[in-house]
């Protein structure tokens, strides 16, 4: 018989799971609240009894810690729990900004708030000067701009080192600041206390 062309689908292995379990012995856990060590054939023979497998839920721990439940279930709860460390995870991008050296102050306040939106998101911002044709003889500009942006970010971000030249690009690199704390809520306004006037004194008869 000729060997076929196309490879057999591999069948995938739960690991941890009953007879894959390596252990002679675990910790069983069982959904009545006890726990027992005991032979691993004996958990996994006792939580199929019960209509359950057994999983391997600390295999590093002396004994193995296994507990008895649905297979589907305990997929179910580690891929939501995958998802929820996924949503607290923040990956911090760099967003660059482009400016002339004679950026107006209409473009140069447009930019200025992206940047502070973004400080604000957590993200790193690029600020960078491009230099066209002889705008290059005047590099000083373009470092003064660079500057005046970083101090007024000084609130929202600080400057990692200084202004950079590279070719016809001048770059300087603003991260977030840490919040070590919340901030604390802002003081009520205290209200002023209204005056209340007395009453005309009666006039004597």
């Amino acid at each position: 018989m000729f060997p076929s062309r196309y490879p057999r689908p591999r069948v995938k292995i739960r690991e941890n799971v009953n007879e894959a379990i390596r252990a002679r012995e675990v910790r069983a856990v069982f959904p009545d609240g006890t726990v027992e060590i005991m032979p691993t054939q004996a958990a996994i023979r006792r939580a199929q009894e019960l209509g359950l497998d057994l999983i391997c839920i600390a295999p590093t721990a002396e004994p193995p810690v296994a507990k008895a439940m649905d297979y589907g279930q305990w997929q179910y709860e580690q891929k939501k729990k995958q998802h929820e460390a996924k949503k607290k995870q923040h990956v911090i991008q760099v967003k660059e900004l482009k400016f002339r050296p004679n950026t107006d102050d209409h473009d140069y306040d447009f930019k200025m708030n992206h940047a502070i939106r973004f400080l604000s998101d957590g993200n790193r911002v690029k600020a960078v000067v491009q230099f066209r044709g002889r705008e290059i003889a005047h590099t000083d500009l373009g470092r003064k701009l660079l500057l005046r942006f970083a101090g007024d970010l000084a609130q929202h971000g600080s400057v990692e080192g200084q202004p950079k030249l590279e070719g016809r690009n001048a770059h300087v690199i603003i991260s977030p600041l840490k919040k070590d704390a919340k901030e604390k809520p802002k003081d009520k306004p205290q209200l002023r206390p209204v005056l209340q006037l007395n009453p005309d004194p009666p006039k004597p008869q």
